[in-house]
């Protein structure tokens, strides 16, 4: 038995074969349920987003539960199996749990420490659960990751420090007025970049929103999605005077918003501060404007100058997000490892004390009547020599079972002492050489 991932991602596969091997929401039940007609497969779970798909598997029998999967992405998608092997990725036991904890932490991510992915993890896991497709093992694998993403975010701050031009405008808004909740946002151009910064900032408290581009329509438009105010283009210095913040995105080749201007505006309101986010190439707000009293503005290349300082504190958050999971792979670990090890022991310990008692009655028929003294002796040697001969195998399995190596020695004892039968019917050993083991069976194991 072991974990395994089957996957590819935004590294590993362009977005031509991604979105073939994708997964929508009403495609999942069908999905599962291929998946678990495979009876090498005991619990799974899919992670589909736009940048990566990945099956997480619990199977009995590693590589061919990889095959498997591997020709379950074919019929699927239709992609040649030679191409899903060359973009696919495979990862078994801890470095299975070790990647998905990652996932989960946003470090695998195309924007180092994202917080999106954490619930895509827990739906993803939702989802499974809900069509039944899960688990013990695949169960407490995914309850850790989403506790592990949890803990990272905690402890680093990861996802703390801006890495986009919107998420840095607003940390800038935040820097300069302590406080967004009450502030006001005239949002010059309609654009993409515009609407996506006027989102970050009404989420961050700011509730009146200004909304003023060349296309009417397109303000209107653009306004009603924050309940806020259109208003034409040619009437924009008449409502700068009541805007806390500007945020300049437009397609224009020349200044839109000029020195002499808001020199007026800053008159009309004397003490006025406004803080101007130009985020427009050509810039949109000339030079000059910065100069003025009362006046702060960050251009494209101040705002990226913040992505690049925060990308190093996401950077220096990630060395101890790795601390973290690897501490938590090692905890897993040990966990499953006791899932492998404990019913085998056990079993192996029933077959060693099984074939000990049924020798002891046949030596004592045999020998007839012995003291207590003589009976004492014999017990106590064939004890020993049971314990001798197994403490070597059961030591080194518990310490295998802390390793990737874990599960194939497990296997490996099952099938050479027949473990199964020993668990399921308590088998008498004595007639288990009547059945010979496969080479097929040792060399799958």
């Amino acid at each position: 038995m072991s974990i395994i991932i089957v996957g590819l991602n935004h590294k590993t596969a362009p977005v031509e074969i991604r979105e073939k091997l994708s997964f929508s929401e009403n495609a999942l039940q069908e999905a599962y349920g291929k998946l678990l007609a495979d009876p090498l497969i005991q619990g799974c779970v899919i992670i589909s987003t736009c940048n990566r798909t990945e099956i997480y598997a619990h199977v009995s029998d590693t590589e061919h539960g990889i095959e498997n999967i591997r020709n379950f992405f074919k019929q699927k998608s239709g992609v040649d199996l030679a191409l899903i092997k060359k973009y696919t990725y495979v990862h078994i036991q801890n470095k299975a749990v070790q990647h998905l904890f990652k996932v989960a932490a946003g470090l695998d991510s195309m924007l180092l420490g994202e917080t999106q992915i954490l619930g895509q993890v827990r739906t993803a896991y939702q989802s499974a659960h809900k069509h039944e497709s899960t688990g013990k093992v695949i169960n407490n694998l995914f309850k850790q990751a989403v506790t592990v993403g949890k803990r990272v975010r905690t402890e680093t701050g990861i996802d703390q420090h801006a890495v986009s031009i919107s998420y840095a405008a607003v940390e800038m808004a935040k820097q300069l007025f302590g406080n967004l909740i009450g502030k006001s946002v005239l949002v010059i151009g309609a654009g993409k970049m515009s609407e996506l910064t006027a989102k970050h900032l009404v989420a961050n408290g700011v509730s009146g929103v200004i909304v003023s581009n060349r296309s009417f329509e397109r303000a209107i438009y653009l306004a009603d999605q924050f309940k806020g105010k259109a208003v034409k283009f040619n009437e924009l210095y008449n409502y700068l005077g009541s805007a806390d913040i500007v945020i300049s995105c437009t397609a224009a080749t020349h200044y839109v918003v000029k020195s002499k201007g808001i020199r007026k505006v800053l008159t009309e309101n004397p003490g006025k501060k406004i803080m101007m986010i130009d985020i427009a190439v050509p810039r949109d707000i000339e030079p000059e404007v910065g100069k003025l009293p009362g006046v702060s503005l960050y251009d494209i290349d101040a705002l990226q100058n913040v992505i690049d300082n925060n990308l190093m504190e996401r950077k220096r958050a990630a060395v101890q997000a790795e601390a973290i999971i690897e501490e938590s792979v090692e905890e897993f670990a040990h966990w499953l490892g006791s899932q492998y090890v404990i019913p085998t022991v056990a079993a192996l310990k029933k077959l060693g004390n099984e074939i000990k008692q049924k020798e002891l009655e046949r030596a004592f028929n045999r020998l007839g009547e012995l003291s207590d003294h003589d009976q004492k002796v014999i017990k106590a040697m064939a004890n020993s020599i049971v314990n001798q001969l197994l403490h070597a195998p059961v030591t080194n399995l518990k310490e295998y079972a802390l390793t990737d190596k874990g599960p194939l020695y497990n296997e490996t004892l099952d099938t050479l002492f027949r473990l199964d039968k020993v668990r399921e019917t308590g088998v008498n050993p004595e007639h288990m050489h009547d059945r010979p083991v496969s080479v097929q069976a040792l060399v799958r194991g």
